[in-house]
């Protein structure tokens, strides 16, 4: 199994203060709705959901709004009214949008939560919540997520495996979940991991540029000297 990264924060990341996605007042009002009886049982919470948009942002192909609005809602919500529908719709696609706006210009995002486990468990926290919203975008088109690059895709996705809590039985990662001191350490560093993994996936790496074709002798010798008419 490929090893996590080392939690280190680089300088770029310590300097950087995180980017919100959604103003207060927008994640009080998709908090409520999410929270509401207007949504399934099986709905993602706005924790949850925060971390499954921030995946759609870093994503190596774009999914269909509607595809991916059943997979957060695990089915149709009972919204009020056409509007209603039409808010919350705009609210979770601003999210995500937001979050790819941040990171294409090497932002990080700010995350719903402090980045720290105190000593508790990742899954009995919001951050191992967060993770498993992630990893539910990464499942939903894991095809794409591990086509191109197995390795480094899943070298890259660990942390995020490993904090859901949703590989705990996997005796490979249950090792790694004894680790306390590494997981703290890859809670603060995960505004930028999700950085790392937007690099991977969206930019991609520069190419060199040509190298000039040396002039010839003749055309050296007459640089410079005005053509005969």
């Amino acid at each position: 199994m490929a090893k996590p990264p080392s939690g280190e924060r680089s300088d770029h990341a310590e300097q950087i203060p995180p980017e919100p996605l959604l103003s207060d007042d927008e994640l009080d009002r998709l908090d409520d709705f999410l929270d509401s009886e207007q949504v399934g049982e099986d709905a993602l919470d706005l924790i949850s959901a925060h971390g499954f948009l921030v995946a759609l942002a870093v994503a190596p192909r774009e999914q269909p709004v509607g595809v991916w609005l059943e997979e957060l809602f695990q089915g149709e919500p009972d919204y009020a009214s056409d509007a209603e529908r039409e808010e919350i719709t705009a609210l979770l696609a601003k999210l995500r949008d937001n979050a790819m706006s941040v990171l294409e210009q090497g932002g990080l995002p700010e995350l719903p939560f402090e980045l720290t486990l105190d000593g508790i468990a990742p899954e009995e926290t919001p951050i191992g919540d967060w993770c498993a919203g992630f990893m539910e975008a990464v499942f939903s088109d894991e095809a794409a997520w591990f086509q191109d690059d197995e390795e480094a895709a899943a070298t890259l996705l660990l942390p995020f495996m490993l904090l859901s809590g949703l590989f705990d039985d996997e005796p490979d990662m249950a090792e790694l979940a004894r680790d306390a001191e590494r997981q703290e350490a890859l809670v603060a560093q995960l505004p930028e991991l999700v950085l790392d993994l937007y690099l991977h996936y969206r930019v991609p790496p520069e190419t060199p540029k040509p190298k000039p074709r040396p002039k010839s002798p003749a055309r050296a010798k007459n640089a410079g000297k005005p053509k005969k008419r």
